[in-house]
């Protein structure tokens, strides 16, 4: 909670202006219903007229305090509310960007859903519910006892007595038999996140209606922890009533008492009265403190599962040019996973470079760019570039220098036109015609493209995805079996442009085709999650080693 009571701090002038207006707000309620006490049993004694007319006079401007701070009060309290979610917001999802490359790996969609939507409301509880109204009650109440103490000291005190029992005793008991827990929607969205997703296997496969049912039982047991948690907070509100309702009660009967006996003056007793009556007002919410501090400790925990620091990445690499990267002893052992992704792998690739990585399926190709992509960081050894740890760099400052195309490229809902500008939106239509054209991709720059590209084939989304690298203005090129669902022709003609516009740039080729890779610098050969060869192709047909066995395999 630190880390959230920070971001809190942040708003304090709001915080601090929120609470004063909110005490002046508790207290002219408790002072106008005090004066409406002690008019009344004053006029009942037929005073002269203008001690009316000054009565009446502070109850209007009582009424008029009350009205005006308690809209304050709220314009600033959720004002600053806002900015604190804001805050956090964007701190989330700076968070995501940081490891976006192992995001579904480490999370589910669903459960990603849930810290967006649920966790993040939650947490604005956590002022509106948990810090401030205690602030306020607190206040308000003390002022009251030490105002109701100059007319009936045992009044003060059974006063102090109700708001113990009400903000501590009736809390603390049902904390206690735990009755109140806190709904988890995470396997409900989880659940309906990949039935949705997944619903034209589930179609082929006949099993819709069966995972649809198991979708409806979580919702049931959702809908049921939803129902009880409010069954329960209801119970805590009612039972806080009756505890006031308690208090007031014995107020009166102690307060009569004392008129009988003449230690009270009677014009009091309806004012002391009615103080009760109002100041219990912002007493009862205090009840639900604890569950709603619950909620928001929580919430924040899984919010903090994600680091949301950059461990002092402050270090940019200035104008884009052609850099150095070099790997030394890195590891990657995934969560869960029997045995590493890499072991011990080392290379320096030198400006303007060209490095084709070839292996089998699963030796760590993929994971190997990735971790040059910098979507993750290795569990051993380092990266760097132009001499600077991968650690150190503003992750944005190194994903500007490379131009990406994955195995799974995303689209968005829009046009053809939409989809390039990703690359770099000053650029003209002739220029995002070229690419196309370039990529061999004809299509026209309003065609229409669906969420994820579903209305485009596999070898479109790839020349699509290959355009947005030609048009991206950058020193690094990262491509991870680009040209796969094209016809041979194509893809040669298309590993032709790819060599050309990367003359002076550097390139990472991921590729299962080794016809070609005499064109490259060198190549690196992963197996098993190590780098066994590197060279050129002359050099490992030479070798006869793993790469040459591969070659002779294809051939």
């Amino acid at each position: 909670m630190n880390e959230l009571m920070h971001i809190v701090w942040r708003e304090k002038k709001d915080i601090v202006l929120a609470l004063v207006c909110g005490v002046i707000a508790g207290l002219t309620a408790v002072a106008l219903f005090a004066q409406s006490g002690y008019l009344i049993s004053k006029a009942a004694l037929m005073p002269p007229f203008y001690i009316i007319l000054i009565l009446t006079a502070f109850l209007k401007v009582f009424g008029v305090m009350k009205s005006a701070s308690k809209y304050t009060e709220r314009y600033l309290s959720h004002r600053a509310t806002f900015r604190i979610l804001s805050d956090i917001r964007l701190r989330y999802f700076d968070s995501l960007a940081h490891i976006s490359g192992s995001l579904f790996q480490r999370y589910q969609s669903g459960a990603l859903l849930t810290t967006i939507t649920n966790d993040v409301t939650r947490l604005q509880n956590f002022f509106l519910r948990v810090v401030y109204p205690p602030l306020v009650a607190l206040l308000v109440f003390l002022c009251t006892i030490i105002f109701t103490a100059f007319f009936s000291v045992w009044v003060a005190l059974v006063l102090f007595g109700g708001f113990l029992l009400v903000a501590v005793v009736i809390p603390s008991i049902f904390i206690l038999k735990k009755q109140v827990t806190s709904e988890d929607s995470t396997p409900v969205k989880q659940e309906l996140t990949q039935f949705l997703f997944g619903f034209r296997e589930l179609k082929h496969y006949h099993l819709v209606d069966s995972r649809a049912d198991q979708v409806f039982h979580l919702s049931e047991d959702y809908a049921y922890d939803v129902e009880k948690k409010q069954h329960a907070l209801n119970m805590i509100q009612l039972v806080s009533q009756a505890a006031s309702y308690l208090t007031i009660f014995v107020i009166i009967v102690l307060s009569a008492y004392f008129v009988s006996v003449g230690a009270l003056d009677s014009l009091y007793l309806a004012m002391l009265i009615l103080i009760a009556l109002t100041v219990f007002e912002t007493v009862i919410p205090l009840a639900q403190v604890p569950h709603f501090y619950k909620e928001a400790a929580y919430s924040m925990e899984r919010l903090q599962a994600i680091d949301w620091e950059t461990n002092d990445r402050t270090i940019e690499l200035g104008h884009i040019k052609p850099y150095e990267i070099e790997a030394k002893q890195v590891s990657l052992h995934y969560d869960g996973a029997l045995k590493p992704a890499l072991r011990d792998v080392s290379f320096t690739i030198a400006p303007g470079e060209k490095i084709a990585i070839v292996g089998p399926s699963g030796s760590g190709k993929t994971t190997l760019l990735q971790l040059i992509l910098n979507s993750f960081a290795p569990t051993a050894g380092s990266l760097s570039i132009h001499q600077v740890p991968y650690q150190k760099l503003v992750p944005d400052c190194l994903w500007q220098l490379m131009a990406v195309q994955l195995q799974h490229n995303h689209f968005f809902s829009g046009t053809i036109r939409d989809n390039l500008r990703i690359a770099d939106d000053s650029l003209d239509d002739a220029a995002l015609e070229d690419a196309l054209a370039r990529a061999q991709l004809p299509v026209s720059l309003d065609d229409e493209v669906l969420e994820q590209g579903t209305n485009l084939s596999g070898g479109e989304k790839q020349r699509l995805a290959f355009a947005r690298v030609l048009l991206k203005p950058s020193a690094i090129w990262l491509l991870d079996e680009p040209f796969t669902s094209l016809d041979a022709e194509t893809e040669q003609e298309l590993f032709t442009e790819m060599l050309r516009e990367t003359k002076y740039k550097s390139l990472v080729l991921i590729t299962h085709k080794l016809d070609g890779l005499q064109h490259v610098d060198r190549i690196f050969v992963m197996q098993d999650g190590r780098l066994v060869e590197t060279g050129t192709y002359t050099e490992l047909m030479k070798q006869r080693g793993l790469f040459f066995e591969m070659k002779r395999l294809v051939v």
